[in-house]
């Protein structure tokens, strides 16, 4: 049987982490049994044997990184051993055989030059006077610039500042009788120069910072795979993307009636386990297909519309943001997309999320409103044409229609859009159709 090699879960992913082996080396496994848990850029998965036979050998331990394609176990038959070491050493080993031969070559002119590399020592005794040589004019410069510096006039202050600061008199143009150097001459030579001891205090300063910097940062975590991967996405987003934002709050006073009345349905009925998230992810889905311009994205000499409305979700797990894919959405009831973002996201925090699931998507819907946050603005996910951010549900102090003021019940939503996908009036065409679809629940039962 072949060797098992580190699989490529995500159309991204250019290595793994093995978090854990769910088998022991020796153990018998099955198609479809859970291997390993295997940490990618983009969610930590349970990987399921692709093999039937004993896991014999297991070749990375737990926490260690792997290349896409590099061995990470060998799964044989009964009484089948793993492939020695030595044969796969083989190659290798041959290779360095075949290159001895050019290696022994090459020592050849290697003895030919020794002879000139061989007398360096007698050159080294010669070059020891010529270091004399060169010191002595040295030394006699330092004479001879000590003597012109005698011979420049100077008065007695100024020759004491320059000698205190360092300064050569001799370089210092004097502006006193007969051209004298006077001590304002020496001062404004002072101001052009560089201070040494500015230089030296750098070090200083950088030598007494990093205990204190240490002292601040406490601990130092290290980025996971898919902590970095989100780092980079981001950053290839916010930056190449031309983003632009619109924003409008609805009356959602019709929307948590509607939704009250389904729970008030009975506690076991699966009416009652519709969320509001629920009715803003249809109603996104239903804008989308109403406004099929906006279901697009950005490809180089072109507009990608989709024919699916492929909804992305975002879900926050333990160490970052997943988005599985909810594929063609417009096909699916309120119900149906209930339990099946329910089961999306149950799966992705317990790590059960096929590679499949997290690919793709048109557009994403991402909800912080049950973490209590009234508005935001999302980034891109690309090459989506853009995301919705949903904030909470909230009472406020509102004017109705009569001019009287009360109390309502508002929902900020934000949409960030892909400049060079929809413009201001195509975006605003797909919120005003989500706000009537959510100021108009009923709609969405239908």
């Amino acid at each position: 049987m072949p060797e098992i090699q580190m699989p490529k879960l995500s159309d991204t992913m250019t290595e793994g982490t093995l978090v854990a082996w769910k088998k022991k080396k020796g153990e018998k496994v099955a198609t479809g049994d859970v291997l390993a848990e295997i940490e990618t850029d983009k969610a930590t998965m349970e990987w399921e044997s692709p093999e039937d036979g004993i896991l014999s050998e297991i070749y990375v331990e737990e926490g260690g990184k792997v290349e896409v394609g590099k061995r990470i176990a060998f799964i044989g038959a009964e009484g089948e051993a793993a492939p020695s070491e030595a044969k796969k050493e083989e190659e290798p080993a041959a290779e360095a055989k075949a290159k001895k031969p050019a290696e022994t070559e090459q020592p050849a002119p290697a003895k030919e030059e020794k002879p000139e590399t061989a007398p360096p020592q007698p050159e080294k005794e010669k070059a020891a006077p010529k270091k004399d040589a060169k010191e002595e004019p040295k030394a006699s410069r330092r004479a001879t610039s000590d003597g012109d510096a005698e011979r420049v006039k100077a008065s007695p202050l100024a020759r004491r500042l320059a000698g205190e600061e360092g300064l050569d008199l001799s370089q210092i143009k004097g502006s006193g009788p007969e051209g004298r150097v006077v001590e304002a001459d020496v001062r404004a030579a002072m101001k052009s120069k560089p201070a040494p001891a500015s230089v030296e205090a750098k070090p200083e300063k950088k030598s007494a910072e990093a205990p204190r910097r240490q002292q601040m940062e406490g601990s130092r975590i290290q980025l996971s795979g898919m902590r970095r991967v989100i780092a980079e996405r981001l950053v290839e987003s916010k930056g190449p993307v031309p983003h632009f934002y619109l924003s409008i709050e609805i009356d959602a006073g019709p929307l948590m009636s509607t939704r009250a009345e389904l729970k008030a349905g009975g506690e076991g009925s699966e009416t009652a386990k519709i969320t509001v998230n629920d009715f803003v992810l249809k109603a996104a889905v239903a804008a989308a297909v109403k406004v099929p311009k906006a279901n697009a994205s950005f490809d180089h000499d072109a507009l990608v519309q989709y024919a699916n409305v492929d909804l992305a979700i975002a879900v926050a797990i333990e160490d970052g943001l997943v988005t599985p894919v909810l594929r063609a959405a417009q096909n699916k009831s309120l119900r149906e997309i209930s339990e099946a973002v329910k089961d999306l996201a149950n799966r992705a925090r317990n790590k059960r999320m096929k590679p499949e699931e997290f690919q793709g998507g048109t557009f994403t819907v991402s909800n912080l409103g049950g973490y209590g946050i009234d508005s935001f603005s999302a980034i891109i996910n690309p090459p989506q044409g853009f995301i919705l951010a949903i904030g909470a549900v909230s009472k406020r102090a509102v004017i109705d229609d009569c001019d009287q003021i009360g109390v309502g019940q508002r929902m900020a939503i934000t949409m960030s859009c892909d400049h060079r996908v929809i413009d201001g009036a195509l975006g605003a065409e797909y919120l005003k159709e989500l706000r009537r679809l959510l100021e108009n629940p009923t709609l969405l039962l239908l």
